[in-house]
């Protein structure tokens, strides 16, 4: 069925039911945004320290 395991379907069941169906939404852009600010720390491009005059303000 679409390539899920009986395991997926119980982990998204799970997830459903802790959170609710209107905070999964809200819950992935979070896991996006922290991912992705994750791998930027990886790769070493971080965005904040660009500019130092930001931090004597």
């Amino acid at each position: 069925m679409f390539g899920l395991s009986l395991g997926h379907i119980l982990i998204v069941t799970v997830v459903v039911l802790l959170f609710g169906h209107r905070r999964l939404p809200e819950l992935g852009h979070a896991l996006g945004k922290g991912l992705g600010a994750f791998k930027r720390g990886l790769e070493g491009k971080n965005t904040d320290d660009d500019d130092p005059k930001k931090h004597l303000e």
